[in-house]
């Protein structure tokens, strides 16, 4: 995901048998020491650290986008470091396979850094048994789970641009498909008619989407960010991490100094046949909605046709909140002390959502845009917009799903920075959720965090049964 210009500014009841199978898997790699230690893996927190799987060939320099299908019990990484798509197994908690056929990792001019807009793969998501993902040359590959690898891949459709194909949703029929090219400028979005249910593949581009000019101007690196299918009002929405004269006069990156302008939400109506989306039409309910105190890269929807939006001062370095912004009233209200996302998720199995914040600010203040300020996280969020808590993370983890049907978190790591150079985990968070905290050579992992929501439920009650003896005492 990413913004283009961001470089610029009882437990062991529940899933006994898939933790000693995930277990068993990373201790036969020879890279696991015990997994799920140290600061990623608190005993006081709700969201538990279960176990790690490994993913095997090259160590996790660089991944982008994840997602879950819980009725194939199937997780799906953009491993660009593997160059494919990494299949996890929700149920026995094991690695399946990787799905190969991507570009990969690709440097910057100096080969000192990954160049985010040309690897690949980048953004994924799915239905039934078609998978959808970016690749960084452009391209929407279309694959067909149940086919084998060497035959997975069914097309590869460009775009039109030079960069990656990045985000994407579906609507809840698997019929339309919505990607955005994030690092053109300027940035897109490409409707396609997608697979739906059917057992051929007749995906292809229906039309191009592009914001308006005086909202969304060419020339300074602006984007379009992680989609959203919202089936009530059957509108996608996009988040926009930055728009011109938001408010009046700000510096969208026009000007030299600090990003003071605060980004959008466009909301698209993929039947209506525009390729504009502009200023927004409360009487349409389309057009790109002006956030207040947001910049915003990830979007989910949750309860009460409510969208969270992972704001973040990787975009305007004065946005230190998260967003909850309801689809139909445009009514929001900002949750304070989590910041920095990139992905978001809703999981409907605990009614939580779930953030990748990888730029969490670790220090109060008006801003945070430094390093030192800031530190990475997942976080917690309950259906009524209250931030639960947040688990350290490594560095970079940016990523999240959730397995609704049971209820696991996943959340990739990458391998830390003496194992891969730049890019790699500058903490030993990673190291200790993967179990690699004493080696140097460690490869990085997916970590599978759990809720108990039964747990959770019978301490609720518990103390409902306190509350009540301690009036009948009264």
């Amino acid at each position: 995901m990413f913004a283009r210009f961001s470089s610029r500014s009882s437990l062991a009841a529940l899933v006994a048998a898939p933790m000693l199978v995930g277990a068993g898997s990373l201790a036969t790699s020879g890279a696991a020491f015990a997994a799920c230690t140290g600061p990623g893996a608190p005993t006081t927190t709700e969201t538990k650290c279960l176990t790690a799987v490994q993913i095997p060939g090259n160590p996790l320099r660089s991944f982008d986008i994840s997602w879950v299908n819980p009725h194939r019990a199937e997780y799906y990484l953009g491993d660009r470091s593997n160059k494919g798509i990494d299949v996890i197994d929700t149920r026995s908690l094991t690695f399946k396979r990787t799905i190969g056929g991507f570009v990969g990792v690709k440097l910057n001019a100096a080969g000192t850094a990954v160049n985010n807009n040309i690897s690949g793969p980048d953004g994924v998501t799915s239905h039934g048994r078609w998978l959808y993902a970016g690749d960084g040359d452009s391209t929407l590959k279309v694959i067909d789970l149940d086919a084998p690898n060497a035959s997975a891949i069914k097309d590869s459709i460009s775009t039109g641009g030079t960069t990656r194909v990045d985000e994407m949703a579906l609507t809840a029929d698997g019929e339309l498909l919505i990607v955005a090219n994030n690092a053109e400028d300027p940035p897109f979005a490409t409707l396609f008619a997608a697979n739906g249910d059917r057992n051929f593949n007749s995906t292809r581009i229906l039309r191009r989407i592009t914001g308006d000019p005086a909202i969304i101007p060419a020339g300074a690196g602006l984007s379009m960010e992680q989609p959203t299918w919202d089936p009530k009002t059957k509108r996608f929405y996009v988040s926009v991490p930055i728009i011109a004269n938001n408010p009046a006069g700000c510096n969208f990156g026009q000007l030299a100094g600090d990003i003071t302008c605060d980004g959008g939400l466009a909301v698209i109506d993929p039947t209506d046949g525009s390729t504009v989306v502009g200023a927004f039409n409360a009487a349409t309910n389309t057009g790109i909605v002006p956030l207040h105190a947001c910049g915003p890269n990830g979007a989910t929807v949750g309860p009460d046709d409510n969208l969270l939006l992972g704001c973040t001062p990787a975009n305007n370095p004065f946005n230190v909140t998260t967003l909850v912004i309801n689809a139909k009233t445009k009514n929001f209200a900002n949750i304070g002390n989590i910041t920095g996302s990139d992905e978001v998720w809703f999981n409907k199995g605990d009614g939580r959502y779930y953030t990748g914040s990888n730029r969490n600010c670790i220090i109060a203040g008006k801003r945070c845009d430094k390093a030192a300020q800031q530190a990475a996280v997942l976080g917690v969020i309950d259906g009524t917009s209250v931030l639960i808590e947040t688990v350290p993370q490594g560095s970079g983890s940016h990523s999240v799903a959730a397995d609704s049907k049971r209820n696991l978190i996943f959340v990739p790591q990458v391998a830390p920075l003496a194992a891969v150079g730049a890019g790699g985990d500058t903490t030993a968070v990673g190291a200790g959720i993967c179990g690699t905290a004493n080696d140097k050579t460690g490869t990085g992992c997916v970590a599978v965090y759990s809720h108990q929501v039964d747990r959770d439920r019978d301490d609720h009650d518990r103390d409902d049964r306190d509350r009540d003896d301690q009036d009948h005492d009264h």
